[in-house]
C-alpha cells in the first residue's frame, strides 16, 4: 500500500513538474509572450509599446509567470483550465473535443495495426500451430519496410493518390467515418509492423513450452495451441500497445497536419508555437492523463490475462539460445546501403544546375535531380551519413537508458508515462526554446523520449521473468540478488530489448526526419532526409524519384534493422559451480529447458542419465 502510493505521489509530482515547466515556456526562451501571441492574433499588427502593454495588461503578464500559474492550477479542480491567450475561448472543452477527435483516429489507426500485425504474425503462428518452429522467428523482412515508412509520405501519398486523383476517400477534412481511413492507414501501418516484429520475436520460444509441446503430443488442435500461444505473448507487449495509444494520440500532428485534422497533437502543436500557454498546459496534463490510465489498463489486462501464475512464480522462461540465426539478409542490405553511400559521397550534394531540373533518372544522375538541379543520390548519400550516425548514437544511448530505468519500475513507470505523453515535435519546441534552434535540437528531443519504450519492454520481462519456475528455485538454491541479476534476468531481457532497439532505429531516423519535415531540424540546404522529403514533396506527382529515393533508403533502412535483429541472440552458458550462487543455477531447473522435441539443448552432449535410459 506504502508503495503505491509513494508511485502516486510521484506520477502526480513528474505531471505537476512538466505542467509547470511548459508554464515557464516563454520565460524560459527569453521571448517576450505578448510579442508571440500578437503575432499569432494578427501577423500584421505593428508591436507597439501601446499594443504590447495592451496585452499584457489583458493577459496578466506583468504579475509574472508564478501569478499565472497559480491562478491556472487553481482551476483545475472546478474544471476550468482557462481561456486561450489567442481565440479567448474557454480550453477545456475545445481541448476535450480535440482529444475526442485523436482518441476516435487512434481507435481505427489501433484497429489497422493490429490487423496488420496479425499479418506480420501469420506465418509463424501458422508454422507453429502445423509441425512447431526450430526457435526462429518465421516473418520475413517486409514488415521492415512497412515500420520504415515514414508517416508523413505515407499520408501524403495516400491524399494525393487515393484522396484526390482516384476519389475513393475523402482527403481533407474531418466530417465523418470516412474521413479517418486515410489517416488511420498512415498511422496504423508502421505500428502494426512493429508490434507484430516484437511478437514474432517471442512466438517460438512460446511454442516451445512444455505445454505447448505436451497439447501438441496429446493431439490438440494446433488452432488451439497458437492461440494460447499468443495470449502467452501479449501480455510482455501490452505496456508498449499502450505507449502506442498516446504516442499515437499527441504524436500523429504531421498526420494531422496533412489531413487537416483538429486532432490533440495538431492543437498541442500549435499553442506550442503560438506560446499559448493555458492551451499547451491543458493539452499535456490530458496527455500525462490518458498515459497513466493507458498504463494501468495494460499492466491490468496483462495481470488478467497471465492468471495467478505471475503471482505463484509458475511461468516458464521465453528466454532460450535459438540456433545461428541466417546472415545473408543483413549482408544483402548493408551492401545495398554501402553501395548507395559510396556511389554518391564523391557528387556534390550542393551544386547548382537550374538546367537539369527534375530530371529522371539517368547515367548521369542515377536517383534523378531535384527542383534546383541538385543530384538526388549526392543528397541521399550525404545526408545518410548525418542520419544514420545521430540515429545510431541515439538509439545506443536510448538502449542504454532503458534497461537502466527497466531495472526499477517503480522508479521508471511514471517517469515513461510521463516522458511518453510529451510527442517528440513537442519535445523539440520545448527543446528549441531553452537550448535554441539548430541541428541539435531534433537530436535532443528524440534523445528525450526514445528510451521510454524500452525501459516499458524491459519492465514488463523483468516482471515476467521472475515469476519462472526456474529462478524460483534457483532462488531457493541460495542465489543471491546480484547473482540473480547478473546470471538470470538481464541475459532474458537483454537479447529482446536490444533487438527491440534495433527496430525502434527506423523509427528513430523517422522521428528525426519528422521533426526535419515540420521545419524543426536541419535547414537548407542541409541533405538531412527529413528535409529532403520535405523540399522534394510538392513535386512528388512531376518528379516522383525525388521523394522516392530517401523513403528508398528508409525502408532499406528498415530492412537492415529488421533481420539484423533477427540475428542478435546472447544464448546462455552453461556454468559451473559459482561462489556466489548455487552449484548449478544454470541446471535443468525449468522443464522448458529439458523437454523438448529436440532433447538436449542445441550442441551439448546428451545427459548420462539419459545414455543409461537408452542402454535400459
Amino acid at each position: 500500500m506504502r508503495s503505491r502510493v509513494g508511485t502516486l505521489l510521484w506520477r502526480a509530482g513528474l505531471a505537476a513538474l512538466l505542467v509547470c515547466g511548459i508554464g515557464l515556456l516563454p520565460w524560459l526562451s527569453r521571448t517576450d509572450p505578448a510579442l508571440t501571441v500578437l503575432k499569432a492574433r494578427s501577423a500584421d499588427r505593428d508591436a507597439t509599446p501601446e499594443v504590447l502593454a495592451d496585452i499584457r495588461a489583458q493577459l496578466g503578464l506583468d504579475d509574472g509567470p508564478l501569478h499565472l500559474l497559480g491562478q491556472w492550477l487553481a482551476g483545475l479542480p472546478r474544471g476550468d483550465a482557462g481561456r486561450s491567450w489567442i481565440s479567448g475561448t474557454e480550453v477545456m472543452p475545445d481541448v476535450l473535443q480535440a482529444l475526442g477527435v485523436s482518441l476516435l483516429l487512434v481507435a481505427v489507426a489501433l484497429t489497422v495495426a493490429v490487423v496488420t500485425a496479425a499479418g506480420v504474425c501469420a506465418r509463424t503462428l501458422y508454422l507453429g500451430a502445423r509441425r512447431g518452429l526450430d526457435g526462429r522467428p518465421a516473418g520475413g523482412s517486409g514488415s521492415a519496410v512497412l515500420a520504415a515508412l515514414p508517416e508523413f509520405l505515407t499520408a501524403s501519398v495516400l491524399a494525393t493518390v487515393v484522396g484526390v486523383q482516384w476519389g475513393w476517400l475523402p482527403a481533407l477534412g474531418w466530417y465523418g467515418p470516412q474521413w479517418t481511413v486515410l489517416p488511420a492507414l498512415a498511422l496504423g501501418l508502421p505500428a502494426g509492423a512493429v508490434l507484430g516484429r516484437l511478437l514474432d520475436d517471442q512466438l517460438p520460444a512460446a511454442f516451445a513450452e512444455p505445454w505447448a509441446l505436451a497439447a501438441a503430443a496429446r493431439g490438440l488442435p494446433g488452432r488451439s495451441i497458437a492461440r494460447k500461444a499468443l495470449r502467452r505473448c501479449v501480455p510482455g507487449l501490452l505496456p508498449n500497445l499502450g505507449l502506442f495509444v498516446v504516442g499515437l494520440t499527441g504524436g500523429s500532428v504531421a498526420v494531422e497536419q496533412i489531413f487537416d485534422i483538429p486532432g490533440l497533437g495538431r492543437t498541442t502543436l500549435q499553442a506550442a508555437i503560438a506560446q499559448d500557454l493555458p492551451v499547451l498546459q491543458a493539452g499535456t496534463l490530458v496527455l500525462v492523463a490518458l498515459a497513466a490510465v493507458t498504463t494501468g489498463a495494460a499492466r491490468l489486462a496483462a495481470r488478467l490475462i497471465i492468471g495467478p501464475a505471475l503471482r505463484d512464480g509458475a511461468l516458464h522462461t521465453l528466454h532460450r539460445p535459438p540456433p545461428t540465426a541466417r546472415r545473408i539478409l543483413p549482408l544483402a542490405y548493408s551492401l545495398l546501403l554501402f553501395v548507395v553511400i559510396a556511389l554518391g559521397l564523391p557528387r556534390d550534394p550542393l551544386a547548382l544546375d537550374t538546367r537539369a531540373r527534375l530530371q529522371p533518372p539517368s547515367t548521369a544522375h542515377p536517383f534523378g535531380t531535384d527542383a534546383l538541379g541538385r543530384d538526388v543520390l549526392a543528397r541521399v548519400a550525404h545526408g545518410a551519413l548525418d542520419t544514420l550516425l545521430l540515429a545510431l548514437a541515439i538509439s545506443a544511448i536510448a538502449l542504454t537508458a532503458g534497461i537502466l530505468l527497466g531495472l526499477a519500475p517503480r522508479l521508471s513507470g511514471p517517469l515513461v508515462d510521463t516522458v511518453n505523453a510529451v510527442p517528440p515535435v513537442l519535445a523539440a519546441l520545448l527543446v528549441a526554446a531553452v537550448w535554441g534552434s539548430g541541428p541539435t535540437t531534433p537530436v535532443l528531443a528524440v534523445a528525450v523520449v526514445a528510451w521510454a519504450p524500452l525501459a516499458a519492454h524491459t519492465s514488463a520481462l523483468l516482471r515476467e521473468e521472475r515469476a519462472t519456475v526456474h529462478l524460483t528455485a534457483t532462488r531457493a538454491l541460495g542465489a543471491g540478488p546480484w547473482y540473480l541479476l547478473r546470471s538470470e534476468l538481464l541475459p532474458a531481457a537483454l537479447p529482446p530489448v536490444a533487438r527491440h532497439a534495433l527496430l525502434r532505429l527506423p523509427g528513430i531516423a523517422l522521428a528525426l526526419a519528422s521533426l526535419g519535415f515540420l521545419g524543426l531540424g536541419a535547414q537548407p540546404p542541409s541533405p538531412e532526409w527529413g528535409l529532403l522529403l520535405a523540399e522534394n514533396q510538392p513535386y512528388a506527382e512531376r518528379a516522383p524519384w525525388a521523394v522516392l529515393a530517401p523513403a528508398t533508403v528508409l525502408a532499406l533502412l528498415g530492412a537492415l534493422a529488421v533481420t539484423a535483429a533477427g540475428a542478435l541472440r546472447l544464448p546462455r552458458r552453461r556454468r559451473t559451480a559459482d561462489p556466489e550462487g548455487p552449484a548449478d543455477p544454470a541446471g535443468p531447473l525449468d522443464p522448458a529447458d529439458s523437454i523438448g522435441p529436440a532433447g538436449p539443448r542445441a550442441g551439448e552432449p546428451p545427459a548420462p542419465e539419459a545414455k543409461l535410459a537408452g542402454a535400459r
